[in-house]
């Protein structure tokens, strides 16, 4: 059974949403291992990551934003590679609305969350 920052919404929702760009991005050119393929994994990836390390911190409201605003900006970096996944034609149109649409729905999570530190603790 999931516990602490395993049951917060904007983490369950993040990893989904990482774990289908991880899928996705299998099917992108070799040539991008170590460029797009690497860059959009990672990003993804730390959202949850970030969401994870502020939780264990959030007796502290400040650092507990800081660790959330950092996971906004990786969030946001993601839709960035995104953006350059659909228009490189990795990723269709109906994928990337998708992706971008799961993307603004964590970044209003996030958002709260760093709006409101005091109700995480």
């Amino acid at each position: 059974m999931a516990t602490g920052f395993r049951n917060l919404t904007a983490y369950k929702k993040s990893f989904d949403l990482a774990m289908d760009i991880f899928k996705s991005s299998k099917t992108f050119h070799m040539e991008e291992k170590y460029g797009l393929i690497s860059q959009i994994r990672n990003c993804s990836r730390s959202v949850c990551a970030c969401i994870g390390e502020g939780y264990r911190k959030r007796k502290y409201p400040a650092h507990f934003v800081s660790k959330m605003t950092d996971a906004d900006m990786e969030n946001t970096e993601t839709q960035v590679w995104l953006d350059f996944a659909l228009a490189c034609e990795y990723i269709s149109k109906n994928v990337y609305v998708d992706f971008i649409s799961r993307s603004e729905e964590i970044g209003r999570l996030l958002n709260h969350m760093i709006e409101n530190p005091d109700k995480y603790k």
